[in-house]
């Protein structure tokens, strides 16, 4: 009983932090989801409830925001993953220990200066009139002006640049528990590297893979700082939408109905996601069953 009340009270911290500063507002942002704006000049009114916001959150006009926004979420996730899951392999197995501290400070570069002074700084790069466009112009890659601010392929980017490291720390984590010795028995048993990398490092690597991607595309997909600065109408996200219907509209009731909505379309992405990679999956684990059976 004692330990019971010890262990209670060490998470006792924890608990009230999650409850008063996640629970609560989302409470909030549910219940303000079913009422309405009442005026011009208010901002919110529950004294009539209804789904009409939700209805109207999902009209045509909003629907084709969140399909870009889960594109844009799914797709930059995955770039992460594609290039975050080298450059941590190489720091945490190719990379001489001495020398990783550093090459792990290079990669938390990017955070030592504001996140939207980061993606203002893309912004100028990929202006008509920027450096890169000249300088694209001057070598004859392009034959005029670079017209790449202002659309979906420029949010993405700046996603990717933003979100990257978020990837990478985790991943280096997860590569670098992976022993040498586990990897050298696997050369032994005759595995080349790439069957050692595929069926040793990357199963046991699996926690610090899925951490990654869900440090990486839970805040991707609530994010509308980099839509706003390198979007434009192109390049509209939820959470642009969500943050103008609060400050602009000053419509609260909507803007509660595409939150909410945004959480219930993140939550069914990873359950989604977590689904399919149980089904493709139960080959490997039937048959990693059957050698373990006929070992034994």
């Amino acid at each position: 009983m004692r330990k019971l009340r010890i262990r209670f009270g060490l998470a006792l911290p924890a608990w009230v932090w999650l409850i008063v500063f996640f629970l609560v507002p989302i409470g909030v942002v549910i219940w303000y989801s079913f009422g309405y704006k009442p005026s011009i000049f208010a901002t919110n009114s529950n004294d009539r409830l209804s789904f009409d916001r939700y209805i109207e959150a999902l009209s045509p006009t909003f629907f084709t925001t969140f399909q870009n926004t889960l594109w844009v979420g799914v797709t930059g996730t995955l770039l992460c993953l594609l290039i975050g899951a080298p450059v941590a392999y190489w720091i945490a197995v190719k990379a001489a220990p001495s020398r990783r501290g550093m090459l792990l400070a290079l990669v938390m570069v990017p955070f030592w200066t504001n996140f939207l002074v980061r993606t203002i700084g893309w912004q100028v790069i990929l202006a008509p009139e920027g450096w890169l466009s000249q300088a694209l112009q001057f070598i004859g890659v392009i034959p005029g002006p670079l017209e790449m601010l202002n659309t979906r392929g420029a949010v993405l980017l700046g996603v990717v640049y933003n979100y990257l490291p978020l990837m990478i720390l985790p991943l280096y984590v997860a590569f670098d528990r992976v022993s040498g010795p586990l990897r050298e028995a696997s050369k032994d048993l005759g595995a080349n590297s790439v069957t050692t990398f595929l069926r040793v490092t990357v199963p046991m690597a699996r926690p610090g893979i899925i951490a990654g991607i869900l440090l990486v595309y839970i805040p991707l997909m609530g994010d509308y700082i980099t839509a706003t600065v390198l979007g434009g109408a192109k390049g509209n996200m939820v959470g642009q939408i969500v943050a103008s219907q609060f400050q602009t509209a000053q419509n609260w009731a909507l803007g509660s109905a595409m939150a909410v909505l945004l959480i219930l379309t993140i939550a069914l992405s990873i359950g989604v996601a977590a689904l399919l990679l149980w089904l493709v999956t139960i080959p490997v684990r039937r048959r990693n069953r059957l050698i373990l059976g006929e070992a034994s």
